[in-house]
């Protein structure tokens, strides 16, 4: 299994509103993510600072990258452009982090 882990920033003001397009996620999103090797996906936010941090595990790094290509990913990254920081593709701004420590 891989495991990565990444950080994105929210504009200010937009926690709840963040929250609520997850709850839930799209339906057609999850399954993408999921028949792509997505075993587990957490994101949790930092109030002081707007920071999101991710956390992902997934099987393989090939069908991760290739979660980014699908249409439903690409309209879900329009969806979130005007509550976030992001690239000119629509992708969200993000800065992946180096693993440091595992237990287990």
């Amino acid at each position: 299994m891989i495991r990565k882990a990444f950080i994105m920033q929210l504009n200010s003001g937009q926690e709840e509103e963040y929250q609520k397009r997850h709850e839930p996620i799209w339906p057609e999103l999850e399954s993408i993510l999921k028949s792509h090797g997505v075993h587990s996906y957490s994101i949790f936010l930092d109030s002081d600072t707007h920071t999101l941090f991710a956390y992902v595990e997934f099987a393989n790094e090939a069908e991760w990258d290739a979660i980014a290509k699908t249409d439903v990913c690409q309209r879900w990254w329009k969806y979130m452009r005007d509550i976030m920081p992001s690239n000119p593709d629509n992708s969200p701004v993000s800065r992946e982090l180096k693993q440091m420590f595992q237990l287990g």
